[in-house]
């Protein structure tokens, strides 16, 4: 088994001992793990408060940046977790979702919590893709 860090200067400073994601390959697939994204620009500002679908959208966008760099896609995802801080959300932000995740169709978790790391954030979405070599 041979695994990788994903970092990237292109996102907010991490704030801990994490990764963007890690790729992990064992014999012919590799899996890419993301960390949880919430909806924060370069210099860690929480954009689009109090809009589930524009923080969903930039979500995944963020999410397929991550996954570029392990040479895969949304299109790879295997696995997706979407932590909710109000589940009267779910229908923009499961329209968002539908959009990113059309050709992947993941099993798929969604949680209410009570809150996030920053302040304003509505939804945190991690993923897990697979690819073969």
């Amino acid at each position: 088994m041979k695994k990788q860090k994903i970092n990237s200067e292109n996102f907010a400073k991490r704030l801990g001992a994490y990764s963007h994601g890690y790729t992990v390959e064992t014999g012919d697939t590799t899996f890419i793990f993301t960390t949880g994204q919430i909806a924060l620009d370069k210099d860690g500002n929480v954009l689009y408060p109090g809009d589930p679908a524009k923080q969903a959208e930039y979500i995944y966008e963020s999410l397929n940046k991550i996954l570029g760099e392990a040479k895969t896609s949304l299109d790879d995802v295997v696995k997706t977790t979407v932590y909710v801080k109000n589940m009267g959300d779910f229908a923009k932000i499961s329209a968002v979702r539908n959009k990113y995740l059309k050709n992947s169709e993941p099993a798929s978790t969604l949680i209410e919590v009570n809150k996030f790391v920053k302040e304003g954030c509505l939804l945190e979405i991690e993923v897990i893709a697979a690819k073969q070599k």
